[in-house]
């Protein structure tokens, strides 16, 4: 399952927006620190071509795919030498997939900042160069061991120390490990280094529940220091506030509350299809009586990994899949009709599933 990691300074929104994600309730409070331990939890992608299908199929359940969301405590300037949570923060952020960094993005005198004045700009500097310098140390300690074995010739000590340089000599510079961009061959070690800044990221800009739309002059800051820095990351402005008071209501009032706002996707829809875009995501559907299903694969997936995602015995064993797109699915309504007039496909290992394709796996056993 993709595990997204919820980052940011202390009192930027970052347990409000947690609690809204995922209905659990983390501690939220005006002071630093209020997450200790990284709360998880399980929230599901929006994506109403599920819902669509179901109608059609009448399934005994349905099933969203589903993204693990991580909060993960505030990080504070020194966190790279241990200052406030710094050793347990970093190693929290080891193991998700991707980050998602919250900038605080809107001004209340009520609510404490732990550096200051509101500056999404020096919030995501103190951030990125406390991940930066922790990166730093692990790579020159792994490359003064990785460059000694390397003189014995081993072919992936020499490898995975061209790898490290550049890693050591991009961080060094101010730029993160994303930067460094490895060969085909080479990507497996680079992703093995497990370094903080070669994780992708993505931005949620906690603004005023009335900027949601337009944005502000704090994340037209935060977006010009993205553009200088050549940084492509996303921007996905949201209200912390306005996650919370919508977890609250049913889905009619919640519809209504968000047109009243000029708004047609809460922040969290925004930031889930967000997340697949910036992790290459997509997802194919399985349509029978006992289940429809949502199942995420990355774009460019063949049929046989597409279907390991089900279970690994259906990759071992494929023969084929039997494939109709999302479109004719639902325009002629089923499986039985799609068969009748010729839309059911049978595709091999060399298929290259599309985002929405309904599928159905032959395999040996």
């Amino acid at each position: 399952m993709l595990r997204l990691g919820i980052v940011g300074l202390p009192n930027v929104g970052k347990s409000t927006l947690f609690n809204a994600l995922t209905s659990a309730k983390a501690l939220v409070a005006n002071y630093p620190f209020a997450t200790i331990e990284p709360n998880t939890g399980i929230v599901q992608v929006p994506d109403r071509r599920l819902e669509t299908l179901a109608r059609i199929v009448s399934p005994e359940r349905t099933v969203p795919a589903a993204v693990e969301f991580v909060d993960i405590a505030g990080l504070v300037k020194g966190a790279s030498e241990g200052e406030g949570l710094g050793n347990q923060f970093l190693a929290n952020i080891r193991e998700v997939d991707a980050v998602v960094h919250v900038v605080r993005c809107f001004d209340d005198p009520d609510v404490q900042h732990v550096m200051g004045p509101v500056d999404p700009v020096r919030d995501r500097e103190v951030i990125n160069i406390e991940l930066g310098l922790a990166d730093l140390a692990s790579v020159e300690k792994r490359l003064d061991k990785t460059a000694r074995a390397a003189k014995s010739g081993d072919a992936q000590s020499k490898l995975e120390q061209r790898l490290l340089e550049a890693a050591r000599d991009a961080l060094a510079a101010g730029r993160p490990a994303r930067a460094v961009v490895p060969g085909a061959e080479e990507a497996a070690a680079y992703r093995g280094f497990n370094l903080l800044t070669a994780k992708p990221v993505l931005y949620a800009a906690n603004v005023g529940e009335h900027e949601i739309a337009t944005g502000n002059a704090y994340v037209e800051a935060l977006r010009a220091a993205l553009e200088r820095d050549g940084e492509t990351a996303e921007i996905v402005p949201f209200s912390a506030k306005v996650e919370a008071e919508l977890a609250e209501l049913d889905p009619t009032d919640r519809e209504e509350f968000l047109q009243s706002l000029g708004l047609t996707e809460s922040g969290l829809d925004r930031l889930a299809h967000a997340a697949y875009h910036l992790l290459g995501l997509q997802s194919y559907f399985t349509a029978g009586e006992k289940e429809v299903r949502a199942w995420t694969i990355h774009r460019g997936d063949k049929a046989p990994a597409a279907a390991g995602v089900i279970h690994s015995d259906f990759e071992k064993g494929f023969i084929r899949a039997e494939t109709v797109g999302y479109e004719d699915f639902v325009r002629v309504g089923g499986w039985k009709p799609a068969r009748e007039q010729g839309l059911a496909r049978a595709e091999g290992k060399e298929y290259v599933v599309r985002d929405g394709d309904v599928l159905l796996f032959r395999f040996s056993s």
